[in-house]
């Protein structure tokens, strides 16, 4: 392996992934390195709350799903496995902590079951998983697309944060940085419809994971994330389960110490 060259900060650069690019930068430092990945409810901007806690100790990496935030929208159908895997082949690394949030936790549970060898450590933050029912079901899923459709930006925003921000009051007036994350990620829901490829259901399959894991769960979150993040502590080997008192989907908004902590704790594990 070739070494990269020294950074005295982030290296940020556009890597080619099949069929298109994604923004990522590299906050290069020593030992096994943390990988962040966003939720759906906000592109990387969204783990800004905890970085300099973790780039003051780690290698720190993260990137931006097609569509969201500096990546380009997805042209084609495409695997967010396979473009977690692109990206840490261009930063040639081989084993990673996964540090992952709502989407992001569910690319890292299906990453840790496709390639076990590469996963060091994960970190789960209000994760999805596929295979679990009745997660996009309720009034978000049956009322966006009408909304959508009529062009209503605002009500969009309004109902996120009803559902998803509870925490910070559920609306933009209440919540202003969770409304501004929030608004910005509509086009990339509206491009992604559709275009990401799902592997196979992952919430059967969760005890075959090998790596040590950590699961936080938003206690002000819905309902139903909350009742399959609590299942799905239980299935992990070794799981440990942490309940987020004050958070809802945005546990690096509402407690960002916290966050930072957990991760470092269970790197501790990992390494």
């Amino acid at each position: 392996m070739v070494d990269a060259p020294h950074q005295t900060g982030p290296m940020e650069t556009m890597i080619p992934v099949k069929d298109g690019e994604v923004w990522a930068d590299d906050a290069e430092g020593e030992g096994l390195p943390l990988v962040l990945l966003h939720p759906g409810v906000g592109d990387s901007t969204l783990w800004d709350p905890v970085l300099p806690a973790l780039r003051a100790r780690h290698r720190v990496i993260r990137y931006d799903v097609r569509g969201y935030g500096r990546s380009p929208a997805p042209t084609t159908a495409y695997s967010p496995v396979g473009d977690l895997a692109e990206v840490l082949d261009r930063f040639e690394i081989e084993r990673a902590v996964l540090v992952g949030s709502s989407m992001g936790g569910a690319t890292a549970v299906d990453f840790a079951l496709e390639a076990p060898g590469r996963v060091a450590g994960l970190a789960l933050f209000v994760p999805g998983v596929s295979g679990y029912e009745g997660l996009d079901s309720g009034e978000f899923f049956e009322r966006l697309p009408s909304l959508a459709e009529a062009g209503d930006v605002d009500g969009i925003v309004r109902l996120g944060l009803a559902e998803w921000g509870r925490a910070g009051g559920g609306t933009p007036e209440s919540d202003p940085v969770a409304a501004e994350l929030c608004r910005a990620v509509l086009p990339a829901w509206l491009s992604n419809a559709g275009r990401q490829l799902a592997g196979p259901p992952a919430f059967g399959r969760l005890g075959e994971i090998s790596a040590p894991a950590l699961l936080a769960l938003g206690e002000q979150d819905r309902p139903v994330v909350v009742r399959c993040n609590e299942e799905m502590a239980e299935r992990i080997p070794g799981c440990r389960l942490v309940r987020l008192a004050a958070s809802d989907h945005y546990p690096t908004l509402r407690e960002p110490e916290r966050v930072a902590r957990l991760v470092e704790e269970l790197y501790a594990e990992a390494v």
